[in-house]
C-alpha cells in the first residue's frame, strides 16, 4: 500500500458513516447597487485609477483610437473582432518582445459592476495570459451585454474549466509605508471601453 493509499484509507476510518454534508444554497442574494448596472461598472472601474471610454457599437475604433493616444507598438490577439490600425497579431511574442510593446487591445469574458473587475478567459479575442500582463498599457472592449451586477453572476457565465484573469484596474501594489507603485505586477495603465449595445 502506498503512502497515498494510507492517508486516504486513514481518512475514510476516521470518518465512518458520517452523514453527507448539507446541499449548499446558490441562489445568493444580490443586493441592488446604486444606478444602472453600466453606470456603476464604470464607476467602479474608475475608482481603479483606470479610464473608461463609453461608445457605441459603431464607434468603437474610434474609441480605440483614442485610448491608444498615437502609440505606435500594439499587439492584438487572434480573434479580436475590431481593427485596431497599425496593430501586430500576436504570434507568440517572447516576454521580452511583449515587454518593449507599448499597448496590448483585448476583448472581456464579463464585466462584473459591483467590483469594477473585467475577467478573461483567453478565448477568441482575449488572448493568452502573458498578453493581458507584460505591455504597460491594457485596453480591454468589453460589451454592455457581458456586465452583470456581481460575482455570483459572473461566475455562472465563467467555464470553470478556463484559465481565468481577474482584472481590477492597473497593477498596483504598496509597501509598509504605503507608498503605492503601479505596474509592478501588469500594465501601469487600464483602459476599458464600454460599448453600449443598441
Amino acid at each position: 500500500m502506498s503512502a497515498r493509499e494510507e492517508i486516504l484509507a486513514a481518512v475514510r476510518a476516521a470518518l465512518g458513516s458520517a452523514p453527507a454534508p448539507p446541499e449548499v444554497s446558490r441562489a445568493y442574494r444580490d443586493v441592488p447597487g446604486d444606478g444602472p448596472v453600466l453606470d456603476r461598472f464604470a464607476e467602479r472601474v474608475a475608482e481603479y485609477r483606470a479610464t473608461v471610454i463609453r461608445c457605441s457599437a459603431a464607434t468603437v475604433g474610434a474609441a480605440l483610437v483614442d485610448a491608444l493616444d498615437g502609440l505606435d507598438r500594439v499587439v492584438v490577439p487572434d480573434g479580436l473582432p475590431w481593427e485596431v490600425p497599425g496593430s501586430v497579431a500576436d504570434s507568440g511574442l517572447t516576454a521580452a518582445e511583449l515587454d518593449r510593446v507599448d499597448a496590448v487591445v483585448t476583448a472581456a469574458a464579463v464585466g462584473i459592476a459591483r467590483t469594477g473587475t473585467i475577467v478573461l478567459d483567453h478565448g477568441p479575442g482575449q488572448g493568452r495570459r502573458a498578453l493581458s500582463l507584460v505591455p504597460d498599457r491594457h485596453v480591454c472592449v468589453v460589451r454592455a451585454s457581458q456586465v452583470v451586477a456581481g460575482v455570483p453572476e459572473a461566475v455562472g457565465r465563467l467555464d470553470p474549466a478556463r484559465p481565468q484573469t481577474w482584472i481590477s484596474g492597473p497593477s498596483a501594489t504598496s509597501d509598509i509605508e504605503l507608498d503605492r507603485v503601479e505596474g509592478v505586477h501588469g500594465p501601469r495603465q487600464l483602459t476599458v471601453v464600454l460599448v453600449e449595445d443598441a
